[in-house]
């Protein structure tokens, strides 16, 4: 039913949730974009995130209380270890809970040196992640990572141990799906079912459901929308998205509720299941600015139901009769918003003040997406790029590519420091394009902006020393980047458009600079052999070795529907195996590689060791080991690399 039309004095009214899991060291950016973009277009918007909000009801006295509960009434042959400790220590954990929260939240510093010395919390089985690693040769984790004087992070790394055993209670005592960021992942990643997830929404709701639904419908009460928008970014937000919906639905029929975000442009761009409109009414794909405002207006009857934009929506059937509908797709012609018109993100209505520190893993660039609020924003929208055979490259995110000026950037940075009070920004950009971050380098220079950012490029030849030292000096503190497969055969076949050794000369040359640079890194893309491996592990060897990276992450890689390797996957040598019916989510398809591995030799075989020898370059260890050493124990002679030593020098020496 359309809702009532608005006038001057009685703006349409939209409330933006963020729903567990995403993030809790800042906002995730989607609402926060959204909001500001409607604020502009006169409407009433708002936001609330109810992943923070949900962690923070669970973390105080009473939030476990209601756990300890729960966790006395289990069996005790069916309390894991990690429940039994938070029993047996239950006070010592309670009395901590607060102190912890604030010390997170940055509100009282001097706990640090409490926490710091491990007198303080209660040490469940997470903390044994610090006992020595003789067979990586690191004996002390924490020495190495904060030494003497790195008091606060050594706090901080403390602190979130103790939330992870929390963390790790909930999931043995409350709901075996829950996890920080990938709550009930397994429920709607790649599930070309919609029955796991429908199952899991006909149960009872658990104590966490109980608490979420709870806080929605307050949401709601504040800010009375006629649109609820939920964000969904990744999977493990899938889950907690359609129980708030269920919540708002039960509540307040006459709510309109959107379903959006990147979980649903990649994974139900073929969508055909209408169960999943028992919880919504509308979902939608891409960038949400155009395919919204056609929302508002059809609600406000001022647009048809067939003119909406980039929008599913059920036909026929009711609430519990979905045999009888079906979901089509609305897609009126109608351009998007340009990216120089999408306006400034506003965090108004976020309590940016109360969001969580934390610093779970070692590895320092990691570190920057959980440790401190940082102001996220793009330079441009998609990737100027988009050639990446393992990419999206034809979605919108990535395909459609826009610019801005370096003046309107910088006039958002100023007025995004001016509403929160930061300045440390993160560029989100897919690939940020060289050309547009020196011009945005030069503005924050002109007008003397002083900010820290950080961001995603290509290792490509035009990030030339002298632009790495301009990035810096307008306050780049690091860089990502991919690496991929440190192979030229396999780089030409992803088609990345660059070399090792050009990734070599412009790393080298943000090191120099003063970045800290992380090299996204990747096994298994078809035809990759052992031989492949074992190059690209001398390659990263090889760029520790000469400073040029100070960090590095190995991924498996993962082939999508939407690549260029599924849908050509005769042009990478691969077959794909049929995805399994359904009409919910389609993404990743598995595909068989016919080039051979030894025998007994896997790909995750592989990428254990991979990993074992960057975690020690990473600690500055072992740098000048063979690299056949992370292979052992197996069950084939591990070939020689062909990469000579040296070799990397002599590039960085021809390029002085």
């Amino acid at each position: 039913m359309p809702a009532a039309p608005s006038t001057a004095a009685d703006p349409f009214r939209v409330l933006s949730l963020i729903p567990p899991m995403t993030q809790l060291g800042t906002p995730y950016p989607s609402t926060a974009y959204l909001t500001g973009f409607l604020r502009g277009q006169g409407v009433a918007a708002f936001q609330a995130d109810l992943a923070l909000a949900l962690v923070l009801r669970v973390f105080t006295p009473e939030g476990l209380d209601a756990v300890r509960a729960v966790a006395q009434a289990l069996p005790p042959e069916g309390r894991s270890a990690t429940v039994d400790v938070f029993l047996a220590q239950f006070d010592a954990y309670r009395h901590c809970i607060i102190p912890v929260i604030r010390f997170l939240q940055g509100q009282d510093s001097t706990l640090a040196h409490r926490l710091a010395v491990r007198g303080l919390v209660p040490e469940g089985p997470r903390f044994a992640a610090l006992d020595a690693h003789p067979d990586d040769g690191v004996e002390d984790p924490l020495a190495w990572a904060f030494g003497a004087l790195g008091v606060q992070d050594k706090a901080r790394h403390i602190a979130t141990l103790f939330l992870n055993d929390l963390a790790d209670v909930l999931r043995d005592a409350i709901d075996p799906r829950f996890e920080f960021v990938r709550y009930a992942e397994s429920l709607a990643a790649s599930q070309a079912s919609f029955d796991p997830l429908a199952n899991a929404l006909a149960a009872p709701p658990t104590l966490l459901d109980g608490w979420l639904q709870t806080l929605a419908l307050d949401a709601v009460a504040q800010h009375r929308p006629q649109l609820v928008l939920l964000s969904v970014p990744f999977p493990g937000s899938v889950y907690g998205a359609l129980r708030i919906a269920q919540a708002i639905r039960r509540a307040h029929p006459e709510v309109r509720i959107a379903l959006g975000g990147g979980y649903v442009n990649t994974e139900l761009r073929e969508l055909s299941e209408p169960r999943l409109f028992d919880c919504v009414d509308f979902v939608t794909l891409d960038a949400g600015e155009r395919p919204v405002l056609a929302l508002i207006e059809h609600l406000q009857g001022r647009r048809g139901r067939q003119r909406l934009v980039r929008c599913f929506v059920r036909e026929g059937g009711e609430e519990g009769q979905s045999d009888t509908a079906l979901v089509r797709y609305m897609n009126w012609p109608e351009p998007d918003v340009a990216f120089e018109d999408v306006g400034t993100p506003t965090w108004d209505g976020l309590p940016i003040t109360q969001y969580l520190s934390l610093l779970d893993l070692l590895n320092p660039m990691h570190r920057l997406w959980s440790d401190g609020r940082w102001n996220k924003l793009t330079v441009a929208h998609g990737c100027y790029w988009k050639k990446c055979s393992f990419c999206d490259v034809g979605l919108d995110y990535i395909g459609r590519f826009e610019t801005t000026t370096a003046q309107v950037l910088a006039d958002r940075i100023e007025r995004i420091v001016g509403e929160t009070g930061q300045t440390g920004f993160h560029f989100v950009d897919e690939a940020a394009p060289p050309k547009s971050l020196k011009a945005l380098a030069e503005e924050l220079l002109r007008r003397q902006l002083r900010i820290s950012w950080w961001g995603n490029i290509r290792f490509e030849k035009t990030f030339t020393p002298q632009l790495a030292d301009l990035l810096a000096e307008s306050g780049c503190i690091a860089m990502s980047g991919g690496l991929e497969v440190a192979s030229d055969r396999l780089l030409q076949l992803m088609k990345k458009g660059v070399s090792v050794e050009q990734v070599a000369r412009v790393t080298h040359g943000f090191a120099q600079a003063g970045v800290m640079v992380h090299a996204y890194l990747m096994y298994g893309f078809p035809t990759q052999t052992l031989q492949d491996t074992v190059d690209a592990l001398e390659y990263v060897r090889q760029l520790f070795e000469n400073g040029c990276i100070h960090s590095g992450f190995f991924h498996r890689f993962t082939c999508t529907v939407h690549s260029p390797v599924g849908l050509d996957p005769a042009a990478f040598g691969v077959t794909l195996q049929p995805l399994p019916p359904g009409r919910f989510a389609r993404n990743d398809v598995g595909f068989i590689d016919p080039t051979p591995l030894p025998p007994g030799v896997t790909h995750d075989l592989l990428g254990q060791a991979l990993r074992r020898a960057i975690y020690n370059y990473m600690h500055a260890l072992c740098i000048e080991d063979d690299v056949r050493r992370w292979f052992d124990p197996l069950p084939v002679r591990v070939p020689k690399p062909t990469v000579k030593r040296g070799w990397m020098t002599k590039v960085l020496a021809q390029g002085r």
